[in-house]
């Protein structure tokens, strides 16, 4: 039988502590590939590179690293370097969570969402950042949602976001399908001086925390479940798109 291909892609760069995990899992399901950064690119959004070129560079064993975007590791990954046969793109393992509002901001779900666009079934994997012992477990429960994944395929449009708790070097036996749930930002903005006097700023705070309701995936991971999370391409707002046909647009 032939071996699916897989794309990996994250957005912790090349040294990701998560990366090798997700490899070692998705090589027991299908023929390895590996797209990521050359450099952390955490929070890059869905964001594509246009205005500078893109470098591609071959490490050897199916590794390629980008000087461009998590999003930018999956198109080319998926056009360039395997020219569109792909079954599955995998994303992560991230070192940090992505529930609720952070999947705005995360570079491990656009790489997931760029496969989307491009019509390839697509999972983003992310951790609790203190479950640096469960990188193996995680891979394992990878390795059995990806086999379900090719076997059953996804909605026109859809990816999934899971979420792994700490586990303590547990295996993890099952996730829970869940929404997204509310995450909560700090507002500070830190600013400083440098030593000629010039100012600068940091946008980093106070640890991002959830709100803990049940059915959301902030509510699973705290009960140290795993969560699974359908996202959809089309973010529109049905009720809404009713209550603009009243207004005198």
């Amino acid at each position: 039988m032939k071996r699916p291909k897989i794309l990996v892609c994250n957005d912790d760069g090349i040294y990701g502590p998560g990366l090798p995990a997700l490899i070692a899992a998705m090589k027991k399901v299908g023929t390895v590939t590996v797209s990521v950064p050359d450099h952390e690119r955490s929070a890059d959004s869905h964001s594509l590179t246009l205005h500078k070129p893109i470098r591609i560079h071959n490490r050897g064993d199916g590794v390629y690293t980008l000087n461009g975007s998590p999003a930018d590791c999956a198109r080319f990954g998926v056009l360039e370097i395997l020219k569109g046969k792909v079954d599955l793109v995998v994303s992560g393992i991230n070192r940090g969570y992505n529930l609720g509002e952070d999947v705005i901001y995360s570079g491990t779900v656009a790489a997931a969402m760029e496969a989307t666009l491009l019509k390839i079934d697509a999972i983003a994997f992310s951790m609790d950042p203190d479950g640096s012992k469960d990188w193996k477990g995680a891979g394992l429960f990878a390795q059995r949602l990806a086999k379900q994944v090719l076997s059953k395929k996804l909605p026109k449009g859809v990816c999934l976001n899971v979420n792994f708790p700490a586990n303590g070097g547990k295996p993890y036996k099952a996730g829970m399908p869940a929404k997204l749930g509310r995450r909560i930002y700090g507002t500070d903005v830190t600013r400083r001086s440098d030593p000629r006097g010039l100012e600068y700023y940091w946008l980093a705070g106070r640890q991002v925390t959830g709100v803990d309701e049940p059915g959301t995936d902030v509510g699973v991971v705290s009960k140290g479940k795993v969560s699974v999370t359908p996202l959809k391409i089309d973010s529109t707002d049905v009720d809404m798109l009713q209550d603009l046909s009243s207004w005198a647009l």
